[in-house]
């Protein structure tokens, strides 16, 4: 193999190192930019790799992985998703950090802003995994191509934030392997950077999409950045002022579709489901953010922005895990349908999930349109039948379905893989491949019988699958994992996939030959959608075969990917008959509990049925899994950090400014709005906080539920922020002009707090409810605009204010831990709830929050943010910003500060910044 280099160039320095971590036998060619003799159309500075076959690669990340490959190292789907991330994400990042320090000379932190969020991603990643490595405990092909994006910017150490202490770790320990090292001493020599920077200088400044523009692709979830904001121009200032004086006249009329919900002609009708959850189990916190929380978190979005929705789902009810459950329970099959679909509506009911339709594929509906299918399939030629080898439990004189075998994964060697999927590794399985196996019902040893069965030709759908699939991922918005999973089907060659069982309970094959058998669970459970909608209403197929007019979101956890993006799609493009295919596929990564695994038979973790009975309210839990809701990297539950985001982010920021912005409505004008006069100060926060409310919609649009929240927690910050600088409960005691801004501060105030009422509805209806009967916000301002108005006008009369949530204390929150860590009884008494704290009689700044004490994650959050704002503090100083906003700034340090003194059982008190001392 012949490798080209152009030394300097950055792409070259990750080819190297992975080189040489893979041992690759390479004859290296040096050359610049203009050389490319083994791949004349690359570009500039790009490596090329001449394989034997006389094939040239001159991709980097393809050279890396070919390498490793070669080595014998396979990929994971985590090393994977990295290499997508790095290729969509980082890079494009780090070629603008090294412009700037390349060409236009910064330095420092300053040089590699561009890469603040995404070096926060590896460092929690890091952080979380509790591994030396990206992917693992050993280092991968990931690890050298981040690192190799990574080092022409963070050569100088002083770039990387002090307060990234796991990132730093990892990048010490690459640059000092051997393959790194000796790559960066070939490749990043000072004759060939200054060729490289004089080829830079010629080109124009890389961009980056608008910060935090939308994209599915792996990233962090960190707190606030404070310091990122952008200066306003004086044309956002000048729009935000005459849209807020335009009033609830300019706001979209709230839009109610009739019953049943149907598609309109020239609206945007949006039909989302979310996976199936099994009828033979309780759904624990993670399957409920993976699955109806977050599609009902979208749902909520699309009516708020007059989009014509229906939002269906309903218990997957036939197959092997509902004849596995009701043997252990000794009921019937359809007994324990019923008796687990009550239990699931009665979990949502609580959660609030907002279904047009729940329902169940146990029902006629469902028989006729999969056998339809079924037949559609077969008449088209896309059926086979094969003679396939089965285990057969002689003891039990039956067929053994998949998930009545249990034993050794042939791939990862965990020892209580199903005979369809290894929960562990992830692999799709044959139950004849397992090592050691057992029957389910019985213990014994099976053996292998033939039997024949049908399959539907995945290899002959093909050619239709792919440009489908192109066509979509163009045009729909796909999450990284999506798309990284479809692709490696894809990749791998599709094969026939198995659609019939030897089960009773299912829906029956009709074909002479195999009516003693039934539909296997992933042909059938996803013509589900189908069969619920048709029982929603008996125009289903103005929704499900109507691809013209419908955009069809589907939303899961990652493991159920292929049956949403190849089986059923298959499907349905076999049988010719116009389906509705999905637009958008929106799949989580895993939430775990306490870095562990929810288990309902160990007692660990909490499961939808113990929610309600913790006495934490329904919103509270919607908040707390939607603000880690697992997008681009698994997360975890923690007692300890639900506590601190309830009382930090809720009852201290959110509450607390919708609270004091009706309070002082209340108290200071008699419960009514007073008039205006908007200052220039005015004006810059209403620019402010309308770029937060359109961040909102990109982020939504896109389905980035969890950023999206941090913008609604960002402008109750700004609120908050406001407030303390212009201290209204000081100016009313003062002159008419000093009342007069009193006045300005509480009518704004109180109208942004009207606007979070809305901007909330998606994620904590209940609160958002309680607001609007609060502010007594009119119906016909509840919907979603890309502009922020007064809603509240001069005279508006607010009702009674009150506190919205309530602190959750230390000893309830252990209590709740032991409950749910393993071994305790469910009905393990309870610490009492907090009393609801009484308006105060004055308005005052937040109430300490109340933290445990020596968590040592919290400690290290709370320090790097101390860090973080610390450093934003200096650089508004440093850039002589307007004195009200350092203040307000310097104020939530030392509140941060405070915080990170009880967390360290320290005293809280901290000095009285300058200014503020009263005398």
């Amino acid at each position: 193999m012949r490798l080209r280099l152009a030394a300097g160039g950055p792409a070259a320095l990750k080819v190297m190192a992975a080189a040489g971590a893979a041992a690759a036998p390479v004859q290296l060619l040096w050359g610049g930019p203009s050389e490319r003799t083994l791949a004349p159309l690359s570009p500039p500075w790009a490596p090329a790799l001449e394989l034997d076959s006389g094939t040239v690669l001159f991709s980097p990340n393809a050279i890396c992985q070919f390498f490793f490959l070669a080595h014998g190292e396979e990929p994971t789907d985590l090393t994977n998703q990295w290499l997508e991330w790095e290729a969509t994400e980082l890079q494009p990042a780090a070629s603008v950090a090294l412009y700037a320090q390349l060409v236009q000379g910064k330095k420092g932190l300053e040089a590699v802003e561009a890469l603040g969020k995404l070096l926060a991603h590896i460092e929690q990643s890091l952080s979380r995994r509790g591994t030396a490595y990206l992917a693992g405990d050993t280092k991968s092909v990931a690890d050298v191509v981040v690192w190799g994006t990574l080092f022409p910017v963070l050569r100088d150490e002083t770039s990387l934030p002090i307060e990234l202490q796991a990132l730093r770790t990892w990048f010490q320990s690459m640059t000092l392997s051997e393959a790194c090292r000796k790559a960066a001493d070939s490749v990043l020599m000072p004759k060939a950077l200054l060729e490289f920077k004089s080829y830079l200088q010629k080109q124009p400044p890389p961009c980056l999409a608008m910060e935090g523009a939308p994209s599915n692709e792996p990233e962090p979830s960190p707190q606030e950045e404070e310091g990122s904001e952008r200066a306003l121009t004086e044309e956002e200032i000048t729009a935000a002022a005459e849209a807020w004086a335009r009033g609830a006249a300019a706001l979209p009329k709230p839009w109610k579709p009739q019953k049943p919900v149907l598609p309109v002609e020239g609206m945007r009708n949006v039909l989302i489901t979310s996976a199936l959850p099994y009828v033979n189990n309780v759904p624990h916190l993670g399957n409920i953010i993976g699955c109806v929380l977050s599609a009902d978190t979208f749902a909520r979005y699309c009516r708020l922005r007059n989009w014509n929705t229906l939002y269906v789902c309903g218990t997957d009810e036939y197959g092997t895990a509902t004849e596995t459950k009701a043997v252990e329970e000794g009921l019937t099959p359809q007994e324990i349908c019923d008796k687990y679909n009550a239990i699931h509506a009665d979990i949502y009911r609580w959660f609030d999930i907002s279904f047009d339709y729940f329902g169940r594929t146990t029902t006629p509906h469902q028989t006729t349109i999969a056998q339809d299918i079924f037949q559609r399939l077969l008449a088209r030629g896309f059926l086979l039948q094969d003679t396939v080898e089965q285990l057969r439990c002689e003891n039990c004189q039956r067929f053994l379905a998949d998930r009545f075998v249990e034993g050794t994964c042939p791939f990862c060697s965990y020892e209580e893989a199903r005979g369809d999927q290894c929960d562990k590794c992830g692999k799709l399985i044959n139950a004849v491949e397992l090592k050691n196996p057992q029957c389910k019902l019985c213990r014994g040893v099976p053996v292998v019988k033939p039997t024949r069965h049908l399959f539907l030709d995945l290899p002959k759908l093909e050619e239709r699958l792919e440009p489908w699939l192109e066509q979509s991922w163009a045009t729909g918005d796909w999450t990284a994992n999506a798309r990284y999973i479809t692709r490696s089907w894809i990749r791998d060659g599709l094969k026939p996939r198995c659609i019939t069982r030897d089960l009773k309970w299912g829906t029956p094959v009709p074909l002479d030959g195999f009516r003693d058998k039934v539909f296997y669970v992933w042909f059938d459970a996803p013509i589900g959608y189908l069969s619920i909608t048709a029982n929603y209403t008996d125009q289903w197929e103005r929704w499900w075969k109507n691809p013209q007019q419908v955009e069809l979101y589907n939303f899961m956890a990652k493991d159920n990917v292929p049956f949403h993006s190849v089986v059923f799609p298959c499907s349905l493009l076999g049988t010719e008959d116009n389906y509705t295919l999905v637009n958008h596929l929106i799949a989580t990564e895993y939430l775990n509990y306490e870095d562990g695994k929810f288990s309902k038979s160990r007692g660990v973790g909490v499961f939808g049925d113990m929610a309600k009975d913790t006495g934490i309210p329904a919103d509270i839990w919607r908040f707390y899994l939607l603000y880690l809701r697992p997008e681009g990297q698994d997360s975890a539950f923690s007692w300890s950090d639900l506590m601190l985001k309830n009382n930090s982010e809720l009852l201290n920021n959110l509450g607390n400014f919708i609270n004091r912005a009706g309070m002082f409505v209340c108290k200071f004008f008699g419960g009514t709005v007073p008039d205006m006069v908007l200052t220039p100060d005015d004006k810059r926060l209403l620019a402010r906080v309308t770029l937060e409310l359109r961040q909102y919609h990109q982020l939504l649009e896109k389905v980035r539920i969890r950023d999206a929240l941090r913008c609604i927690l960002s402008i109750s910050r700004h609120g908050n922020q406001y407030i303390q600088v212009n201290e209204p409960w000081k100016r009313i005691k003062g002159d008419e002009k000093d009342r007069q801004r009193a006045g300005t501060v509480t009518g704004v105030a109180v109208n942004m707090a009207s606007m979070l009422a809305v901007l909330l509805q998606p994620y904590m209806p209940s609160v958002s409810s309680a607001i609007q009967g609060q502010l007594c916000i009119p119906p016909e301002c509840f919907v979603l605009s890309h502009d922020f108005t007064c809603t509240l006008p001069p005279g508006h009369r607010v009702g009674t204010v009150s506190p919205l949530f309530q602190k959750l204390e230390n000893d309830q929150v252990e209590a709740l831990r032991k409950r749910f860590g393993g071994g305790q009884p469910e009905d393990l008494a309870l610490e009492p709830q907090a009393k609801q704290t009484p308006p105060a009689s004055e308005p005052s700044p937040a109430p300490a929050t109340l933290l445990p004490l020596g968590d040592p994650q919290l400690i290290q959050q709370l320090t790097e943010e101390v860090a973080k704002q610390g450093n934003h503090v200096r650089q508004l100083k440093a850039n002589k910003a307007e004195k009200a906003q350092v203040d307000a700034e310097v104020a939530k340090l030392l509140e941060l500060k405070k915080q990170l003194a009880v967390a360290e059982g320290k005293s809280p008190e901290v000095p009285v910044p300058k200014g503020k001392r009263k005398k």
